[in-house]
């Protein structure tokens, strides 16, 4: 009888290890699965992290592009206006037909870039000469 209860602790103990084993293996199984499921979804967060940073780092640099466009475009504005007034205070300057022809020799320049340089010394073709030839 002590042996056969031995073989029925015998039988029970297999049955235990059997079944921890066989839910063990299971486990492994289900364990390599859920091992692998988070990893896949921290690379997929990770990812995901990835995307975040460069859609906000794409914001960022769509923003600053669009301020130093807007602060280009304000400046080129401002320029074009100092031009225009420029050249009209260009035009207000008399010069003498003779002194635009003089330069236009000397210096072997067209019509318009002697009247520019003319226009630019006030009308003192001395200026606009020595200017040209610097």
């Amino acid at each position: 009888a002590g042996s056969g209860g031995m073989a029925a602790e015998g039988d029970v103990e297999l049955e235990l290890e059997t079944e921890p084993n066989g839910s063990g293996g299971g486990g492994d199984g289900a364990g390599g699965r859920a091992a692998e499921k988070p990893r896949k979804h921290d690379s997929g967060a990770a990812d995901l992290e990835r995307v975040t940073d460069y859609a906000e780092e794409k914001e960022i640099q769509g923003s600053t592009l669009e301020t130093a466009m807007s602060v280009i475009g304000d400046r080129r504005s401002r320029e074009q206006k100092a031009k225009q007034e420029r050249e009209k205070e260009l035009a207000k300057v008399t010069i003498k037909k003779e002194d635009l022809e003089l330069i236009m020799t000397e210096m072997e320049i067209s019509r318009a870039a002697a009247e520019r340089s003319l226009r630019e010394h006030m009308g003192n073709v001395v200026e606009a000469l020595i200017t040209l030839t610097n």
